[in-house]
């Protein structure tokens, strides 16, 4: 039993280690690379996506902005017109008293 412990301490020499180590602290700086570079890019396609929606907000804000204000300038034309009426029917009325 000695004989086999004494033959296994020799096989584990401390290059093997230092690689075994090295190579598992590469593996996981690399694992945590790749994981932070897709965070990042998820983060920028949620930012575009973003980006858009706003863009598509702010050009159906501006058209009804538009709409708006044609609408006022015809209401605005109505009540011009509808004050002119006005005031010749109260001269037609004035007139006829």
């Amino acid at each position: 039993m000695y004989v086999h412990a004494a033959t296994a301490a020799e096989t584990s020499t401390w290059p093997g280690t230092i690689f075994l180590l090295g190579s598992m602290g590469l593996a996981t700086i690399l694992i945590i690379a790749v994981l932070a570079t897709l965070h990042e890019f998820r983060k920028t396609r949620v930012l575009a996506s973003d980006e858009a929606a706003m863009r598509q907000l702010v050009g159906r804000y501006e058209q009804l902005a538009e709409n708006s204000l044609d609408a006022q300038q015809r209401v605005a034309a109505d009540l011009s017109e509808l004050r002119s009426r006005t005031n010749a029917i109260e001269q037609i009325l004035r007139t006829v008293e």
